[in-house]
């Protein structure tokens, strides 16, 4: 067949999708328009009638898709400057491939993003699966526990649905201003959100505070480094940490060999020179590695940056709401979110918040409009959950299993198994040890609960590489040296999905009834 014929036969091919387009969704309209767009105007040249039918076809379709949007009942969200956001009131499945997750304690079903585009498949499945078609789960495949990727959380957003889907129109959201207040870049919605959620869990004060949105935490302890190191001072201001501190804290310090601070160590030794002596202390509590509540162990007046991204009742008892001068949080850890990378600054001192907003517009001139908008549904979903069931506290009903409404439930009940299984795991011999936590009131769900850390400070009782002795058998971890302790220790993320967990559950079993005869051997 000549060129023309094949065009010929593609062309029609195009208009009969077209005329099929009451039975497709609005986006398979927009695509077919796009589609027989392309082809009129590739043979535009020989007919001009193509180009009246695909001005007519254009309007009709256009004209259909906001019917279909009103008579749908897609609901909208009014943002700053009269601009709206339309989240789908179903996920359409239809590009995703649904994988049955057999190895989950609550047989939750995992998904893979099986996007394309330009005919190329972008999918994947996650690393434990044998196959491409993500049903055959791989045991001898490596099981990488380093970093703390949330995807247990997952789950529990495919249960969801599309309450918490975002729908971003291409013309919205394109001026680099989100609203004209100080902080400009900052979406006035998600503000309003972040102050909700915090009220509903009950583990920050935000009334009289300022907002401030960054990239993730890691930009925004990035700014407060920015905000409060003394600008005019002989000599860098010290930061430090306690040991065991988050491992990316000394490396995020010098990253940029900044002349107005850098990273001193351990917070337990160090000493300031004089009154004088410039230091910025950092806090993670809960603590990332080991779990452990902290608080400030320098002796001076020095800023302390709290950062809080564990401070949430699925992990660890909600004591009080926190009351610092700057506290940081994270979607990662909340909610799951790592891509979207959000995170938020609860700061008392408006010039120190104002100092930290210059930071993030000179840094990468504000923060993505449209992740903090998925940001905002994400919060408001968790939100809308508990409002429904009134006020706290929000008790666990262990009869009902996991709650696939209330996040905060549904990710207690998942941490508090994983912490169980794992416990047992290591208990079948004295190879291996994992902290155990005293059990403490938590406001939130109004009962005593034990703490469940996203990572498990695990200790080789025998060993002196525990990173080397977990490797050769299949599972990576962090040593502890990158954490200012020893090389004993390893951090296990306890955030991966169900299967790659329980993979490394049935491997510390084996690893634990196995005997080590060899002498302790020193580094």
């Amino acid at each position: 067949m000549d060129p023309e014929g094949k065009l010929a036969v593609e062309e029609r091919s195009g208009r009969k999708k077209i005329d099929d387009k009451s039975s497709s969704n609005a986006q398979g309209k927009m695509s077919e328009a796009l589609l027989c767009s392309r082809l009129c105007t590739m043979h535009g040249s020989k007919d001009s009638k193509h180009w009246m039918f695909v001005s007519v076809v254009l309007n009709v379709i256009f004209a259909l898709v906001l019917i279909f949007r009103k008579d749908t009942g897609f609901s909208t969200l009014s943002l700053e400057n009269s601009f709206k956001v339309v989240p789908r009131k179903s996920v359409d499945l239809e590009n995703k491939l649904i994988c049955e997750d057999n190895e989950s304690p609550d047989r939750q079903k995992v998904y893979k993003d099986n996007l394309s585009y330009g005919g190329a498949n972008f999918g994947e499945c996650y690393s434990y699966f044998a196959d491409e078609n993500c049903l055959n789960i791989a045991s001898d495949r490596i099981i990488n526990l380093d970093h703390g990727d949330p995807t247990m959380f997952a789950a529990y957003w495919h249960a969801v649905g599309g309450a918490s889907t975002t729908v971003i129109l291409g013309w919205q959201r394109m001026s680099y201003f989100a609203n004209k207040q100080l902080f400009w870049f900052v979406e006035q919605e998600l503000e309003r959100e972040i102050r909700s959620l915090h009220k509903v869990v009950g583990n920050a004060v935000t009334e009289g505070r300022h907002i401030v949105i960054g990239t993730g935490s890691t930009q925004l302890f990035q700014a407060a480094l920015y905000a409060l190191a003394p600008p005019d001072r002989s000599k860098p201001a010290s930061v430090v940490s306690a040991s065991p501190f988050y491992s990316s804290y000394p490396l995020i310090t010098d990253y940029l060999k900044s002349e107005i601070y850098r990273w001193a160590g351990d917070a337990m030794s160090f000493q300031p020179q004089s009154p004088n002596d410039a230091y910025i202390e950092l806090v993670t509590s809960p603590n990332n590695p080991d779990g452990t509540t902290r608080h400030p162990v320098v002796n001076g007046t020095g800023p302390v940056v709290y950062d809080l991204a564990y401070y949430w009742p699925h992990y660890t008892p909600i004591i009080a709401a926190a009351d610092h001068d700057l506290m940081l949080f994270t979607v990662s850890k909340s909610t799951g979110h790592a891509g979207t990378r959000i995170g938020w600054a609860i700061v008392k001192d408006v010039e120190v918040a104002k100092r930290m907003a210059k930071f993030v517009e000179l840094n990468t001139i504000g923060v993505s409009q449209d992740a903090q908008i998925r940001a905002t549904h994400i919060l408001r979903t968790v939100v809308n959950a508990y409002a429904q069931k009134g006020s706290s506290p929000y008790a666990l009903d262990r009869r009902e299993g996991l709650d696939r409404n209330k996040l905060f439930h549904y990710g207690y009940s998942v941490m508090e198994y994983r912490w169980r299984q794992l416990q047992a795991a290591v208990s079948g011999g004295d190879r291996f040890s994992v902290p155990h936590f005293p059990p403490e009131f938590c406001s939130f769900f109004g009962e005593m609960i034990t703490p469940h850390p996203a990572f498990a400070w695990l200790r080789c009782n025998k060993e002196s590489d525990c990173h080397g002795v977990l490797k050769a058998e299949g599972i990576l971890t962090r040593s502890g040296l990158h954490f200012g302790a020893n090389s004993e220790y390893v951090r296990v993320s306890m955030l991966d999905q169900h299967s790659s967990f329980n993979i490394f559950l049935n491997r510390m079993k084996a690893l634990s009834s196995v005997e080590v005869r060899t002498a302790l051997v020193t580094q």
